[in-house]
């Protein structure tokens, strides 16, 4: 092999570590040993009608190995319904989502994942936390999202079966490598686009506050506004499980 084309080769090497380092040190930032908050959701459908929703989210562990509660608060008919996030290193999550009008879980299977969970723009996979080691990264420059320079990494998944997207193209800040917005492809198709806003620290971790969720298909959109957010608490590992969700 010529002398060009390996040195073509190092460098694109190179540049792939690049991004995965880039993108290991923005989850390594994000470590704390537990998270709680609660937030209010606006699912906002095509035609500009808004449901508010409210909700709480717990977990406990490091980002890719945690367990994380969601359960909702209100209004009313959804109060109760919870769903459990098992997160692991080298798989996808195990999910259980718990209904109180028919007193029953269920889990999620994986080829469900692609599915809204409960009204939202979100799918259940969007609630699962992946490890770096599960994607292939690449460099693709820089762009600037809402005035802040991000580096722009592409993100494939190493086992397509494992992911309802064929990639992701992931903006993260330059300044605190804080995620800003992350975009999500089936095939050549932008499906939903994530924006990370408001962002600020709590007990020393850079957080953004509001995320808002964009289905393009749908033409529908969901935001998320956390408030009584709090990281390092005590939580008890027996909370994040089938029996504590029936609750």
């Amino acid at each position: 092999m010529r002398a060009w084309a390996i040195a073509l080769l190092l460098a694109a090497a190179a540049f792939a570590q690049d991004a995965r380092e880039i993108i290991a040190e923005s989850q390594r930032r994000l470590r704390t040993e537990s998270q709680r908050y609660e937030g209010i959701l606006q699912v906002v459908d095509a035609g500009g009608k808004i449901a508010d929703k409210r909700w709480q989210s717990e977990r406990i562990g490091a980002w890719g190995t945690s367990k994380v509660v969601l359960k909702f608060l209100a209004p009313a008919e959804v109060k109760g319904v919870a769903l459990l996030v098992v997160n692991h290193p080298d798989r996808a999550s195990d999910q259980w989502m718990y209904t109180p009008a028919i007193a029953r879980e269920r889990r999620i299977a994986l080829q469900d994942r692609s599915t809204r969970f409960f009204g939202t723009d979100f799918s259940f996979e969007d609630l699962e936390e992946r490890d770096v080691d599960q994607y292939d990264f690449k460099m693709l420059g820089t762009e600037t999202i809402d005035g802040a320079p991000c580096h722009k990494i592409e993100s494939k998944p190493k086992e397509a079966k494992r992911s309802q997207y064929t990639l992701t193209h992931l903006y993260i800040r330059k300044d605190n490598l804080v995620a800003a917005r992350i975009e999500s492809f089936v095939k050549d198709q932008l499906v939903r686009r994530l924006s990370y806003r408001d962002i600020r620290q709590v007990q020393g971790v850079f957080t953004a506050t509001r995320w808002e969720m964009e289905d393009l298909k749908r033409k529908s959109k969901t935001i998320l506004k956390m408030d009584k957010l709090e990281y390092n608490v005590k939580l008890k590992d027996e909370a994040f499980t089938l029996a504590a969700i029936r609750q």
